[in-house]
């Protein structure tokens, strides 16, 4: 198999390394080969997280190169901009449509851009969720993540009962059914 690049975005908080980490278990799972990493910055100030997962036969290197990834998952409409570059001609972008305005926009600084999800359409194939409504749905936003990944998930070529196994396995135990139910939002959203 040759080797798929898929890369994580968000803000500090999101929740990108538990879900690189379900993503890593849905793939050693189905016999591959796996390389992870990620780059925190300033995550616990609100600033960028970038986890790339790497797959295949044989991966030798854990960073995906601009223009490379086979699909950008943004949990944030801003990171989503700020990553676009790194996906392939025909990748595919699962944008998050949720705003978060970084420091310099809290501090007056700088504007949040307008249209940006509308902007990247006209240049990516994108797949616009609005995860944070899909997750008050179920009773607990901080689910939100999984419902993006569910989403990607259903657009992948693993079994929906692998995935909920992995999550099971992934997730901490009290979090259990709430994080398939997120998971299952996602996945029959298309």
């Amino acid at each position: 198999m040759e080797t798929k690049n898929i890369m994580i975005v968000g803000v500090g908080g999101q929740g990108t390394l538990l879900t690189s980490r379900i993503l890593g278990g849905i793939i050693l799972a189905n016999g591959y080969d796996i390389k992870l990493s990620e780059v925190h910055g300033m995550a616990q100030r609100g600033g960028s997280v970038v986890t790339f997962v790497r797959y295949g036969d044989n991966v030798a290197e854990p960073i995906v190169e601009e223009g490379q990834a086979d699909i950008l998952i943004a949990f944030e409409r801003l990171e989503a901009l700020r990553y676009a570059h790194f996906l392939k001609k025909d990748g595919v972008m699962v944008v998050n449509d949720q705003r978060i305005d970084p420091m310099p926009v809290v501090i007056g600084n700088a504007k949040y851009p307008e249209n940006i999800i509308e902007d990247l359409e006209k240049k990516y194939k994108v797949i616009r969720v609005d995860a944070m409504d899909e997750a008050r749905k179920i009773g607990n936003t901080r689910t939100f993540n999984v419902v993006v990944l569910g989403v990607v998930a259903s657009h992948m070529d693993f079994e929906k009962d692998q995935w909920l196994t992995v999550i099971e396995n992934t997730v901490p135990p009290k979090t259990v059914e709430l994080n398939k139910k997120a998971f299952l939002a996602g996945f029959c959203l298309d």
